[in-house]
């Protein structure tokens, strides 16, 4: 995800790197922030990801059967119906390899 604008263009390099040095004269502190390293191993990962789309697939077909009578025939109720025909049963019965003992 890029970062946001801060002026109305983009800041050339030039631009960005004397805002940088100005910065480190002014004594400003440096933040830098780092998102936290996944440590879930693959087989945990999958798990928890089949039970995200179990958990959406429950909450598509809240969803789809509050869907008025009037809208039943309306795209959004096609899509939705789409989610809740699918067979996650399928996935749910697949366990990964385990990855030379790491998992």
């Amino acid at each position: 995800m890029p970062r946001p604008l801060i002026g109305e263009t983009q800041m050339t390099g030039a631009e960005r790197q004397a805002r940088y040095r100005a910065a480190r004269l002014a004594g400003v502190p440096i933040v830098r922030t780092r998102r936290p390293a996944d440590r879930r191993g693959l087989l945990q990962r999958w798990n928890d990801t089949i039970a995200g789309l179990t958990d959406l697939q429950a909450r598509y077909a809240a969803w789809l059967d509050a869907v008025p009578d009037n809208q039943q025939d309306s795209a959004t109720a096609e899509a939705l119906r789409a989610i809740v025909d699918l067979d996650l049963s399928e996935l749910q019965a697949i366990e990964p390899p385990r990855g030379f003992g790491r998992d």
